[in-house]
């Protein structure tokens, strides 16, 4: 269930990207679609077995066993730590890329006056 929230969300996403003429609302469907990718990778990582899942950094005293190694039972609820440290990385990389749409945005707003994509289309200059 909630993998198809994800894939609704992008499907809106891709909708304001496919159908909107406005860039600002163009720049929202691909930050929509880019959540929803990113909340798809944090929910692949997660234990759904797991009672009470624990990050992966977090080894406390009841999580080692005597030897000091450590226990299944870490070993059984912890979350996977790949998907969290991608969606760390595309969080950065999506911030750099909004703030590169958005001062595309404003310049074309400068030199035509509108965030219409079809009245940019027909302006020449």
């Amino acid at each position: 269930m909630l993998y198809s929230l994800c894939f609704l969300l992008f499907m809106i996403g891709l909708y304001c990207v496919l159908v909107k003429k406005n860039m600002i609302k163009i720049v929202i469907g691909i930050l929509l679609m880019e959540y929803a990718v990113n909340l798809f990778l944090v929910m692949l990582g997660w234990r759904k077995l797991a009672e009470e899942a624990v990050a992966p950094i977090a080894a406390g005293g009841d999580l080692l066993d005597k030897a000091g190694t450590v226990s299944q039972l870490f070993v059984s609820r912890a979350v996977d730590p790949l998907p969290q440290a991608l969606v760390l990385t595309s969080i950065v990389i999506g911030l750099g890329s909004l703030a590169l749409m958005v001062a595309i945005c404003i310049r074309i707003y400068e030199k035509y006056g509108t965030f219409d994509i079809t009245k940019i289309r027909r302006l020449k200059g």
